[in-house]
C-alpha cells in the first residue's frame, strides 16, 4: 500500500517520496538543468466535426517542462511531433506509428552531443519523457490496457468492481 495518503507537504515528505518511489537514482538527470522533461499529450478527434463520418485525427503532442509553468502550457512552446490521420483511430496498432517516436527518445535518454550557444561549448543533452497526458480511451492506446469489462480500472485491476 502506497504510504503517503496525502501530497506531501513538505521538502522533508518529497524527498521520502522520492526515496519510496526510487526516484533517487535519476538524481544525476535531474540535478542538470540542461536535461529535457517532456510530458506527451495524445488524444484523437474527428476534423470535420460531422459525426456521421468516422475519420480521425491523432496529434502527438510534446509539452517542454523545463520551461515555467506560465510559458509551458502555451500552444506556442508545445511541440507537434506527428499527427495520425486515418479512417478509424489507431487503435491497438498506435505502437507502430510511435516506434520512430520512442526510437528518438531511448536516444536522447543516452544523450546526444550539443552546442550551448550562450556558454559556447559542447555538453550531453538527455531527455526524459516524465508521463503522458491524455483522456482514459487514449489512455487504453497508448498503454494496451483494456479500460473495457471486468478489469476497466488500471489502478484497481483486480479488484475493479465491474457490477
Amino acid at each position: 500500500m502506497f504510504p503517503f495518503a496525502k501530497i506531501p507537504q513538505s521538502c522533508q515528505d518529497m524527498k521520502r517520496l522520492i526515496k519510496y518511489l526510487g526516484l533517487g537514482k535519476f538524481s544525476s538527470f535531474a540535478s542538470d538543468p540542461q536535461n529535457v522533461r517532456l510530458g506527451l499529450a495524445a488524444d484523437g478527434f474527428n476534423p470535420f466535426q460531422i459525426m456521421s463520418t468516422s475519420y480521425s485525427t491523432w496529434p502527438i503532442v510534446l509539452v517542454p517542462y523545463n520551461l515555467p509553468p506560465w510559458i509551458c502550457m502555451k500552444q506556442s512552446s508545445f511541440i507537434l511531433s506527428m499527427i495520425i490521420p486515418g479512417e478509424k483511430g489507431p487503435r491497438n496498432d498506435i505502437n507502430i506509428y510511435l516506434q520512430p517516436l520512442i526510437e528518438e527518445l531511448k536516444q536522447l535518454w543516452s544523450g546526444v552531443e550539443t552546442y550551448d550557444v550562450l556558454r559556447k561549448e559542447n555538453f550531453n543533452l538527455r531527455t526524459a519523457l516524465l508521463w503522458t497526458i491524455n483522456d482514459f480511451l487514449a489512455y487504453a492506446n497508448l498503454s494496451g490496457w483494456s479500460t473495457k469489462g471486468r478489469y476497466a480500472c488500471p489502478c484497481c485491476a483486480a479488484q475493479t468492481c465491474s457490477k
